[in-house]
């Protein structure tokens, strides 16, 4: 599910009727400044500031502070811009008015995956400590076209103690609360507290909402860049990611970063590259357990291409500081293991890997999988070793750390991948595929014509002594794949004149320099 941070929930409820304090997000101390002085325009007025981060508690870790003058908020939002929530940095504050409370109350949109129904669940108390206050809480049943019952509703708002005024007030807001979250698909939508101010108003304090995933195309007015649950807003990383799912989905892909910094008494940050969810988390304990931190959770399944096997690689291996890559999945993947390790070893290559890779491909076609991995690390400087679904993941953590330790401290920089020199010759000749292309020195074809028609499949072949495409433009572009391959094996058989690039849109950037 996606989330909203506060201030993008607030703006759905002023849409669908709630009152909402005055103020908005400032992402530096100086638009702090600007409106905390709009604000504060009144005797005795003050604001509050409250750090933008997906996690509860927020008062609790100096994320939310008060200031009855700008300069105080400005000390407020800098220190908060400068905060970590996790390992992740905080991106923006809140400035708003601060509210006169004369009640809290607690309102929660969600679905009821039991029941195949929405439903909203009502407190007469808001604020925290409401997870330990079960008990008073209402379940109020909603149809998913007509929304809350009303009997429900009703019966809820009028033991609260309410004048019947402000009960039809309350129970009106329980209304709203349904629309606001069909309007945007909601999975979740939290006001906690709705306050009722001194003045008999009803505002939304605070807020949390979540998307569903399947419902982010249909809301680009949402503006939610990834469609995915993190904890933190999306990483650069993550967004590179994102966008690599998105145009290729032939197969799963999934990357999450997890930290940026290794633990206290850890051997070291670890690039973590996964096959199969449950398989994944038991590689993940091994070598949590085996006494390294993992930088990020990524997951290649479902039969992917080699190609976005190779772009995971590639985003894995943009994160500084790695001491080793290590790769295990569920053991039992029912997909040709040897796409996963041309895409490995290609990315490897073009990176001059120089830190560990333990790599386990259990299931279909493991020999071959180890076969390449094993092959190319003969060109690397770092050792690079294959596993099959009989080795243990606790068994190759162990190897693993025992060829960290041999490297003595070696750290991962990262680096934009190399190209043989030929692709920069006159003589380069390029064929579009997905995403990338195909590069022949022209001026060796007659060499290597043999190998590429062999390893290529009969994609590519000799006509008239030039390289011919045996496919339409259309069709050789989606086998970007089995040209991965070819290049692959030309690399490890010192075959030079046959190359492909893959583009990772955004990735080069990140990264910076030549290599």
């Amino acid at each position: 599910m996606a989330r909203l941070h506060e201030y993008q929930g607030k703006a759905i409820l002023a849409a669908n009727g709630f009152k909402i304090p005055r103020g908005r997000a400032a992402s530096s101390a100086d638009e702090a400044v600007s409106v905390a002085k709009e604000l504060l325009d009144q005797k005795g007025s003050e604001v509050v500031v409250k750090i933008q981060a997906w996690t509860t508690g927020r008062a609790g870790i100096g994320g939310v502070a008060f200031a009855k003058k700008p300069d105080v908020a400005r000390g407020h939002a800098a220190r908060m811009l400068e905060m970590k929530v996790g390992q992740f940095p905080v991106e923006a504050v809140l400035v708003e008015e601060k509210i006169a409370i004369d009640r809290e109350f607690f309102l929660s949109f969600a679905i009821d995956d039991a029941a195949r129904a929405p439903i909203i669940i009502f407190a007469a108390g808001g604020g925290t400590g409401i997870e330990e206050r079960a008990s008073s809480t209402r379940r109020i049943p909603c149809d998913v076209n007509r929304g809350p019952d009303e009997a429900a509703v009703n019966e809820a708002t009028s033991r609260c103690g309410l004048s019947p005024a402000l009960a039809v007030q309350l129970a009106d807001a329980i209304k709203k609360l349904f629309s606001a979250a069909r309007k945007v698909e909601a999975r979740s939508l939290e006001i906690n507290p709705l306050v009722l101010t001194k003045d008999g108003q009803f505002v939304a304090a605070d807020c949390r909402i979540t998307i569903d995933d399947y419902a982010v195309a249909r809301h680009p007015e949402l503006n939610i860049e990834v469609a995915r649950e993190f904890d933190h807003p999306p990483t650069p990383l993550e967004r590179v990611a994102y966008a690599v799912e998105q145009n290729d989905h032939r197969g799963t892909f999934y990357f999450a970063q997890l930290a940026t910094v290794a633990g206290k008494d850890s051997k070291g940050l670890v690039g973590f590259h996964g096959a199969g969810g449950g398989g994944s988390m038991m590689s993940m304990d091994a070598i949590v357990n085996a006494g390294f931190t993992i930088a990020n959770f990524t997951d290649t399944s479902g039969n992917p291409s080699a190609s976005k096997v190779y772009r995971a690689s590639r985003i894995i291996l943009a994160q500084p500081d790695l001491v080793g890559y290590f790769g295990s999945g569920s053991g039992v993947a029912s997909q040709e293991q040897y796409w996963s390790a041309y895409g490995l070893a290609k990315a490897f290559w073009e990176l001059d890997l120089n830190i560990p890779a333990v790599i386990r491909l259990g299931g279909n076609t493991e020999d071959r999988a180890v076969e390449i991995l094993q092959r190319m690390a003969r060109l690397l400087g770092a050792p690079i070793e294959g596993y099959r679904k009989t080795d243990a993941p606790a068994t190759i953590a162990a190897r693993f750390a025992d060829l960290v330790a041999a490297g003595k401290g070696t750290k991962w920089k990262p680096r934009a991948p190399r190209v043989p020199d030929f692709v920069h010759r006159s003589s380069a000749k390029a064929f579009p595929v997905k995403g990338g292309r195909v590069w022949i020195d022209t001026a060796r074809w007659t060499e290597i014509r043999g190998f590429v028609e062999t390893q290529s499949g009969g994609l590519m072949v000799d006509r008239a002594n030039e390289p011919f495409v045996t496919l339409s433009a259309d069709e050789f572009a989606t086998k970007d794949s089995e040209l991965l391959a070819c290049s692959v094996e030309s690399r490890m058989a010192g075959i030079e004149g046959f190359f492909l690039q893959l583009d990772v849109p955004g990735l080069d950037k990140l990264i910076g320099g030549a290599h």
